[in-house]
């Protein structure tokens, strides 16, 4: 795999844990400054000592900022202008799901990750692009799903929000071309993080059979994801059994995908 490539500043929501986690170890050894953005404030400053500690070159900044909420990230966004904190590495990774029924699912917790999946993705992303722009070359990844190519009962808001990220993904791309901005959609499959104990609540029982076949470390997730900015690739789909996967779905209409996901597990009442 290809070694990434030197940047200047790069920036990473949902750095504390997971892929996050993951892009900030494998790009801290190419890059001068990094800004770390996560809600949870102890996860984040041990990450960073450990980062130093291996790169004590590298200037790291530590932002414990909670993005679903709006006006923590409007104070956010007025401390990077202040301070011309402007990447020209921009990784969206933050993001949450819930596994259930639609009409069974608590409210707060679907409008919690509309605001994180969407909002808050887009907020951030529009507020750094107009300084990516003058500068006339930078990279975005913004972190999808699989989920996104299909709708998805059960993980039905989760998908919907992540067909919203690779569709603003591969839009961006073509309206930056002209500004040397290369906009990625970084649609993994299952992979084992904390962000899939959460959605599933441990609920192990309703996995798909044969699922676990399909999971990709993290560090291959990430690796894949900076060779293919290095290609200057519109997605990455991780591994080459989800690679298949996802030119299945591709070809398959949706009459047919309703039969198949029709079948699924349910989950037990």
């Amino acid at each position: 795999m290809s070694s990434p490539q030197n940047y200047r500043s790069v920036m990473i929501t949902g750095a504390s844990s997971g892929l996050g986690e993951e892009f900030a170890r494998q790009l801290a050894p190419c890059c001068d400054q990094m800004t770390l953005i996560a809600r949870r404030e102890g996860r984040l400053l041990d990450l960073v000592n450990d980062l130093k500690e291996v790169n004590p070159h590298l200037d790291v900044l530590p932002c414990a900022v909670d993005l679903t909420d709006r006006d923590a990230r409007t104070t956010f966004v007025k401390l990077v202008n202040e301070h011309s904190i402007f990447p020209d590495l921009l990784i969206n990774n933050a993001g949450m799901g819930d596994f259930g029924e639609f009409s069974k699912a608590d409210w707060p917790k679907l409008e919690q990750m509309l605001e994180l999946n969407v909002n808050a993705l887009t907020h951030l992303t529009h507020a750094l692009l107009p300084a990516m722009c003058e500068s006339g070359a930078g990279d975005i990844i913004n972190v999808s799903s699989l989920a996104s190519i299909i709708p998805i009962p059960d993980f039905a808001v989760y998908a919907a929000s992540k067909a919203y990220v690779t569709s603003l993904s591969e839009a961006l791309r073509m309206e930056l071309k002209d500004h040397d901005i290369n906009v990625m959609a970084l649609c993994p499959g299952p992979v084992h993080t904390e962000f899939g104990k959460t959605a599933m609540r441990g609920e192990d029982k309703n996995k798909i059979p044969g699922s676990e076949l399909f999971y990709v470390r993290k560090s291959q997730v990430v690796s894949e994801a900076l060779a293919g900015l290095i290609s200057s690739k519109a997605r990455v789909y991780p591994g080459w059994k989800i690679g298949l996967v996802a030119l299945g779905l591709s070809v398959i209409p949706i009459f047919g995908l309703r039969l198949i996901l029709g079948t699924r597990p349910r989950r037990e009442r």
